[in-house]
C-alpha cells in the first residue's frame, strides 16, 4: 500500500491552463444573456402571430434586429463554451478532438446563419 498525499498524486498530472480563461467566459456570456434574453422576448414577443409583412418591417428597425443578432452570437458563443466543457470532460482521445471540431463548426455555423437572416431583414 503506497501512502501518497493528494499533492503527489496530482504531480504530473498535468495543469487546466485554460480553466480561469473558459470560466470567465462563461460567466461574461451569461452575464449577457442575462440583458439580452429579456431584451430578445420583450422585442420579439409582440411580433408572434403578426403577418408577415409587419414582421420584416419591425426587423428592419435598427433596436430589433441588434438584439435579435446579439442574442444569436452571444447564444451560440455561450452554447460552444459549454459544450466544449462538456466534452472535454467526458470524451476522451480522438472522438474528444473530433467532436470539439465538430461542435465549435455547427456553433458558428447556426450563429452565421442567423446573424445572415437577421442582416437580410435588416438591410
Amino acid at each position: 500500500m503506497r501512502y501518497l498525499t493528494d499533492r503527489k498524486r496530482a504531480t504530473g498530472m498535468g495543469s487546466a491552463k485554460s480553466g480561469t480563461a473558459h470560466h470567465w467566459a462563461m460567466k461574461v456570456s451569461s452575464f449577457g444573456l442575462l440583458i439580452l434574453i429579456p431584451l430578445f422576448v420583450f422585442t420579439f414577443g409582440p411580433m408572434l402571430g403578426e403577418p408577415h409583412l409587419d414582421v420584416l418591417a419591425y426587423f428592419s428597425r435598427p433596436f430589433p434586429a441588434i438584439v435579435a443578432a446579439l442574442t444569436f452570437a452571444v447564444t451560440m458563443k455561450h452554447f460552444k463554451d459549454g459544450v466544449q466543457v462538456l466534452i472535454e470532460d467526458y470524451v476522451h482521445g480522438t472522438a474528444e478532438k473530433i467532436s470539439i471540431v465538430v461542435m465549435i463548426c455547427v456553433s458558428y455555423a447556426i450563429a452565421a446563419t442567423g446573424i445572415f437572416a437577421i442582416a437580410s431583414i435588416a438591410l
